[in-house]
């Protein structure tokens, strides 16, 4: 028999980690400052109100935090045995933007849904992808002494992944999945020889999906020297950069930032973090870097905790999903790659990220539960 303290003992140690949600909260929240703040000029000409796109955001962010409740709540058993038919459910869907009257455009890409009766869309790539994660997660755990049959597997996923995204175009989605996929084979199987022969097969694939569009040779173009058409190819890139130097160390100040007047187009959705930088300052974008390292941190510690296989990938996988939005995110908005239209989780405007961001909080908060359950 226990004792009261050593009940008490347990039960402390067993509570869920509060900084697995508390962090993607602050992070949640300082995006909808930021939104209603490079925002708020054109909302208030447009609706009479500053705050419009904030409260939009504020209400995705209400319908995400209600989505992890309902993840968190299912046993991961439930996931595995249907992560086939609904990665085909979530496959399906990225065909409905290219469908018209259905799908919405915007930039010269399809990629949205629009959902009847109200203003919102939703964008089924961003679906696709965790999907395909907890599938994955699956097959890899199931063929993980099989490197051969895994990796023929892996790819087989990536490329249905990619027809119905390289034709709305949406390569920026095209790539996150083909680097998580690759990743988790690697967590799962290890360096094989299939993962060399996957990346030379990537890099061919995506050279040509390069060349094959115009706007594409442009954003490379822009990333090389944005200087030679600063007002055309090279205007955003030069001014997200503009950003970062009007920020400098300390920032311009909340809602004193000048580049939202016009000058940095996508400050509130992939030029975010620029916008972090002319406000926030240095101090603005190494907390939000920061913010993200420890969260990943405390993944960590769930990724060692989980009994190895299926949860073992799917915790990997998982937080694979959050880093590398951002690890891309950054390093196109600072221009140490090319732009890939990529938004920067939990910050960027746009419902369905937020919704599936917070789904994925909702599988690590499981998992570690799961995990404090198995030890029991």
């Amino acid at each position: 028999m226990l004792n009261k303290e050593e009940v008490r003992d347990n039960k402390t140690k067993h509570r869920i980690n509060p900084f697995i949600w508390v962090i993607p909260l602050i992070l949640s929240g300082i995006g909808i400052l930021m939104i209603t703040s490079t925002t708020s000029p054109n909302s208030f000409t447009l609706t009479g109100t500053p705050f419009q796109m904030g409260i939009k955001q504020g209400e995705w962010l209400l319908i995400a935090l209600s989505g992890m409740f309902v993840v968190f709540a299912i046993p991961l058993r439930f996931w595995y045995k249907i992560s086939a038919p609904l990665l085909i459910l979530t496959w399906l869907m990225c065909w409905l933007p290219l469908l018209p009257g259905i799908g919405t455009s915007a930039g010269g890409a399809s990629r949205w849904i629009n959902v009847p009766g109200s203003s919102f869309s939703i964008q089924p790539g961003e679906l696709l992808c965790l999907a395909i994660t907890l599938h994955l997660a699956k097959l890899l755990s199931s063929w993980d002494k099989d490197p051969g049959r895994a990796f023929l597997s892996t790819i087989i996923l990536v490329v249905l992944a990619a027809i119905p995204l390289s034709l709305q175009p949406d390569l920026g989605t095209i790539i996150l999945i083909f680097f998580v996929s690759m990743g988790m084979y690697v967590e799962r199987i290890g360096w094989k020889w299939p993962i060399l022969a996957g990346g030379l097969l990537g890099g061919i694939v995506f050279t040509l999906l390069i060349f094959s569009e115009p706007y594409r040779m442009k954003r490379v173009a822009a990333f090389l020297n944005p200087w030679s058409d600063p007002l055309g190819k090279g205007f955003q890139a030069i001014q997200g950069l503009i950003a970062f130097s009007n920020g400098g160390f300390w920032g311009a100040g909340l809602g004193h930032g000048f580049q939202k007047l016009n000058y940095l187009p996508a400050a509130y959705t992939d030029f975010i973090y620029a916008a972090i930088g002319e406000e926030l300052g240095l101090i603005g974008t190494l907390g939000v870097i920061g913010l993200f390292a420890y969260w990943v941190s405390q993944t960590k510690m769930i990724y060692y905790r989980v009994p190895d296989g299926f949860k073992t990938s799917l915790t990997w996988g998982v937080t694979l999903t959050v880093v590398l939005p951002l690890v891309i995110n950054v390093a196109g908005v600072t221009k140490m790659i090319p732009l890939t239209g990529m938004p920067l989780p939990f910050l960027s405007y746009g419902g369905t990220s937020l919704l599936t961001m917070w789904s994925r909080v909702g599988i690590i908060l499981r998992l570690e539960k799961e995990s404090y359950q198995r030890e029991e």
